[in-house]
C-alpha cells in the first residue's frame, strides 16, 4: 500500500494524519507552511452585515480583536470553520459545503461581509460587498525535507500548497495528487501520475479519495 504524504501545516496536520490512521493508511507528514497571526485592528462592526470565514485559522490566530467582531453574524466555508466560529462565541448563518463563491451564491446579494482570511487571500467572485482582512499568515518552511517522496498519494489542501509542493517535488510521474479544490488541484500543475479533486472540501473527501488510490501500484 502507498503511504499518504501529508502537506498542511499543524494543528490541521496531525488531525489529517489521524484520521488516516483510523482508515488504516501508512500516512506521514511534511509540512510546507507554518501559520502565524498577524497583527490587525477590527473595524467597525456597524459597516458589516456579517463575517465571511473560509478557514478556522482565522479563529485559531484572530486574537482579542475577534471580541470586537462577535456580534456580527458568520457565513462559513466548511463545517470545521463552523464549528471553530461557534466555540468561539459567534452565531452561524449560513454553512457551505464548496468553496467560497458556491456559499456567495447561496446567501443575499446586498451583504456587506468582512472577510477574515490569510495574507495570501484570494478576491472570491461575489455579488455582495467582500472586504478582506489579513489576520494571519502562512509563511513557508525553509528546506522541508522531501526525501523520499517518490510513490506517494500527496495531500494538496489548499492552492498555496500545490504550489509550494510543484517547486520541491521532482519525481512528479511517481506522485499521485489529491487536492481539496479544483482550485488547488490546478495549482499544482501537470507532470504528475494523476491530478484529482476531491467531491467536497473537506478532509474526509480528500482521504477517501486518496484511500482508493492508495491501492494501485506507484509507476515503475
Amino acid at each position: 500500500m502507498r503511504r499518504v504524504l501529508v502537506l498542511r501545516p499543524e494543528p490541521g496536520a496531525s488531525a489529517t494524519v489521524e484520521r488516516a490512521r483510523a482508515m488504516g493508511l501508512e500516512s506521514v507528514t511534511l509540512p510546507l507552511f507554518e501559520v502565524e497571526p498577524v497583527e490587525w485592528r477590527a473595524p467597525d462592526p456597524a459597516g458589516f452585515d456579517g463575517l465571511l470565514l473560509t478557514s478556522a485559522n482565522a479563529l485559531r490566530h484572530g486574537g482579542a480583536q475577534l471580541d470586537a467582531l462577535r456580534e456580527l453574524p458568520v457565513y462559513a466555508v466548511g463545517e470545521r470553520t463552523a464549528d471553530a466560529a461557534r466555540d468561539a462565541g459567534f452565531d452561524i448563518v449560513a454553512v457551505g459545503d464548496s468553496d467560497v463563491e458556491r456559499l456567495l451564491s447561496s446567501i443575499p446579494a446586498k451583504l456587506r461581509l468582512l472577510h477574515l482570511a490569510g495574507e495570501d487571500r484570494r478576491e472570491p467572485a461575489a455579488s455582495q460587498a467582500v472586504a478582506g482582512l489579513a489576520v494571519y499568515r502562512s509563511k513557508p518552511i525553509q528546506n522541508p525535507n522531501v526525501d523520499g517522496i517518490a510513490g506517494s498519494v500527496a495531500l494538496v489542501h489548499s492552492p498555496r500548497a500545490g504550489r509550494r509542493f510543484a517547486e520541491l517535488a521532482e519525481d512528479r510521474a511517481s506522485i499521485a495528487i489529491v487536492a481539496i479544490s479544483p482550485a488547488a488541484a490546478e495549482a499544482v500543475g501537470a507532470g504528475w501520475e494523476t491530478v484529482e479533486a476531491a467531491g467536497r472540501p473537506t478532509d474526509e473527501a480528500v482521504l477517501a479519495l486518496a484511500a482508493s488510490l492508495c491501492n494501485k501500484p506507484a509507476p515503475q
